[in-house]
C-alpha cells in the first residue's frame, strides 16, 4: 500500500498510509492526516486514489501545494516525487514489487580438501620450500641497535654530566 512520508526535520518519519480513496491533509484535527505545523493550512489538500494513480488536490491552501517544486491546484504525485505544503515536504512511498523468482539452483561441486593419505603422512607437497619464502629479514635490524646504542650512550653522558654538575662544590 502506497504511504506519504514526511521528510521535513522535526516531523522526519511520521507518515500515512493511503488505504482509503479520498485522504485530508491539513492542520486541523478533523483530517485524515493531521501535520501539526503553522505553514500548513487547517485544510490544505486532499489526496486520491485513482487505480495506480495518487492525484493531489490543493483545497486553496495559504502557503500552496507543490509537486518537485511546482506548484499545483492539482497533479498527478508519482512514487519518488516530493510533495510540499507549505514548509513540510513528504515523499510518496510505494512498496517495491515482488521480486522475480530465483532461478533453479545447479548442484555446486565443491573440490575435496586434503586426503587422508596426504594428512598422515605429514609433508608438505613436493616443489613447496618455506626457507626463501619465511626466512627472518636480519639487515634493518642491525641499524636499529646501532642507533639505539648510540642514543643510550648520549643520555648516560648527559646523565654524568649533569651529577657532576650538580655534587660540584660552588665556590
Amino acid at each position: 500500500m502506497a504511504k506519504l512520508v514526511i521528510l521535513t526535520q522535526g516531523l522526519t518519519g511520521r507518515a500515512h498510509e493511503l488505504s482509503v480513496d479520498r485522504t485530508t491533509i491539513g492542520r486541523v484535527e478533523d483530517n485524515m492526516f493531521q501535520i501539526a505545523e503553522p505553514s500548513v493550512s487547517s485544510h490544505h489538500c486532499e489526496v486520491v486514489l485513482r487505480g495506480n494513480e495518487v492525484l493531489i488536490r490543493d483545497l486553496n491552501s495559504t502557503n500552496g501545494t507543490f509537486i518537485n517544486n511546482e506548484k499545483i491546484g492539482e497533479g498527478i504525485l508519482k512514487p519518488g516525487q516530493t510533495l510540499r505544503l507549505g514548509n513540510v515536504e513528504l515523499k510518496l512511498d510505494t512498496p517495491a514489487p515482488a521480486p522475480a523468482p530465483a532461478p533453479a539452483k545447479r548442484p555446486v561441486t565443491v573440490p575435496s580438501g586434503v586426503s587422508r593419505s596426504e594428512l598422515e603422512s605429514g609433508g608438505r607437497p613436493p616443489g613447496f620450500d618455506t626457507s626463501k619464502e619465511f626466512s627472518k629479514k636480519r639487515k634493518g635490524g642491525y641499524w636499529f641497535w646501532i642507533a639505539f646504542g648510540i642514543v643510550i650512550l648520549l643520555i648516560a653522558g648527559l646523565l654524568v654530566i649533569a651529577y657532576q654538575a650538580i655534587n660540584a662544590p660552588h665556590k
